[in-house]
């Protein structure tokens, strides 16, 4: 009787461990566009070394490639343009520049444009091997992701040149 309580107890126990792993090893982030509507969502899952991130984000501009970048703030305010996210985030290196091609690049917090198609809507799979989810330095949890007007041409200081803010997510 004692062995198989001490059995169950150990397995909701680990049960309960797994289950809190396993949660901490995904994320949410709800966009929002620039009149303050939902219009998308982003699952990141931590993989060994980075997170893929999923999206699907619509009300965008058709037929046109856009910037994606994570920002180094949690806040995601359309009443300033989404300033509220701050500026990209660099990650480790705070030296780093902006952009795949810069000399000193990238951020870690930048990523390939993307494409919007015909009906305006993103559809995305992106795995950035800069980041994690909750490791202090490299952590995504908490800051913002950012869809941007133009695309990103991978060089231009400090930001690649990439226009307004269109849509801003808070990864929780």
């Amino acid at each position: 009787m004692m062995r198989t309580m001490i059995a169950v107890v150990c397995a909701a126990g680990m049960t309960a461990a797994a289950s809190a792993q396993q949660s901490s090893q995904t994320a949410t982030a709800e966009f929002v566009g620039k009149d303050g509507t939902d219009i998308g969502r982003a699952t990141l899952t931590a993989g060994g070394k980075g997170v893929l991130i999923e999206m699907e984000i619509s009300g965008l501009p058709k037929d046109t490639w856009v910037a994606f970048h994570a920002h180094e703030m949690g806040r995601c305010d359309p009443k300033d343009g989404f300033k509220s996210a701050g500026e990209h985030f660099a990650g480790e290196d705070e030296n780093a520049e902006h952009g795949f091609l810069a000399s000193n690049g990238p951020h870690a917090g930048d990523m390939p444009n993307q494409y919007v198609g015909a009906d305006g809507t993103l559809r995305a799979q992106i795995f950035n091997s800069f980041v994690s989810l909750d490791d202090k330095a490299t952590a995504l949890r908490g800051r913002a992701l950012v869809i941007h007007a133009h695309s990103d041409d991978n060089r231009s200081q400090p930001s690649g040149d990439a226009g307004d803010r269109l849509a801003c997510a808070v990864v929780k």
